[in-house]
């Protein structure tokens, strides 16, 4: 019987040890499915400007977790070829995808196809995009419009004509943040007036077609003395604009800009400031957010994403969809020079 004890004892630890080991390696086996994860971020356009430092953060995530990050947008600013980059990660069996939309409408078809097809979809500037798992803003898109009314209004002196650029009128946050532009000077700055005859006008996401735009807006009502520009090219082609037209002094713009790309018309004077959020921790959040979706995580209000920000994200009113950070910063001549970007 003692014998026995001793042998079943044995027994017992071995199949312990066994269940350790067996444990373990199903512990490695997760951690490789994990690292697993392919996950496609999908831009606006895949040179600009405002993308190529949305890379600097998700090859920065990518780095970080050693999970399969990539960036890919279209060769121009057309939805069109927005699906189609979609599709292709789609085909290539991505488990999420993480896109900035350039019409949310023109990939609602596309991304439902997506989310039936299992992969994960994770939205930035897409707020009223319906078939995704989550939309991750900087901040309330009505508050970092009323932000940059703000701006603009201490330029003007709090008096004038003005009115609102976008680079499309169908972008959902730009318009947002137009809307909250007014929404300010209504509610704060009585002796401004938003320009009836055009209230918001198009940039194409083209400074260019911003600068001419503006030409064509201080030439045609001269009593216009302000832009609000939500494109991060809007306010560079306004300012141009008035340099051009000696302007300065008398006309006036703030927006949103990337801080090198601008430093010598905020230095000059031609701008007094410009607002900001940084595309690669943007980048980055939608990269975190996706893989806790994939994980399982529950996702609620102040949750953190790990990084300044994006600590305290919690959902819009009314919304169990959009997720609000407060990311948003100020670019003077007195810091422009202080972002490294």
């Amino acid at each position: 019987m003692k014998q026995f004890k001793k042998v079943m004892a044995a027994c017992l630890a071995v199949v312990m040890l066994l269940g350790l080991c067996a444990c373990g390696a199903q512990k490695d086996q997760d951690k490789d499915a994990d690292k697993g994860y392919k996950i496609a971020v999908v831009t606006k356009q895949e040179a600009m400007s405002w993308f190529v430092r949305m890379k600097t953060g998700v090859d920065k995530f990518a780095a970080d977790t050693g999970y399969n990050v990539f960036q890919k947008g279209p060769e121009d600013l057309d939805a069109a070829q927005q699906v189609q980059v979609i599709e292709d990660m789609i085909a290539q069996g991505v488990d999420a995808i993480c896109v900035v939309p350039i019409d949310p409408s023109a990939i609602e078809v596309v991304c439902k196809k997506a989310r039936d097809n299992g992969i994960v979809v994770i939205a930035h500037e897409g707020s009223t995009l319906e078939n995704c798992d989550y939309d991750i803003e900087a901040f309330n898109n009505h508050q970092y419009g009323a932000f940059i009314m703000d701006n603009l209004a201490a330029a003007m002196g709090e008096k004038g004509v003005y009115t609102t650029m976008v680079a499309l009128l169908t972008n959902a946050s730009q318009n947002e943040w137009a809307d909250g532009a007014v929404e300010r000077q209504m509610e704060a700055y009585p002796n401004m007036t938003l320009l009836a005859d055009e209230p918001r006008v198009e940039s194409e996401g083209n400074t260019d077609t911003a600068y001419n735009r503006a030409k064509e807006l201080f030439k045609k009502y001269p009593e216009l003395k302000g832009i609000v520009g939500a494109s991060s090219y809007d306010a560079p082609g306004v300012a141009r604009a008035i340099e051009e037209m000696g302007l300065k002094g008398s006309a006036f713009t703030a927006g949103t800009g990337m801080p090198e790309e601008n430093a010598a018309i905020l230095k000059d004077g031609y701008v007094s400031a410009l607002t900001l959020w940084d595309p690669a921790d943007a980048g980055y959040a939608m990269c975190a957010l996706a893989v806790k979706v994939l994980k399982g995580e529950t996702i609620g209000n102040s949750l953190n994403l790990g990084l300044p920000g994006y600590e305290n994200c919690n959902f819009a009113e009314g919304s169990k969809k959009v997720l609000e950070g407060q990311g948003w910063i100020t670019i003077t001549a007195d810091n422009v020079d202080s972002f490294g970007f």
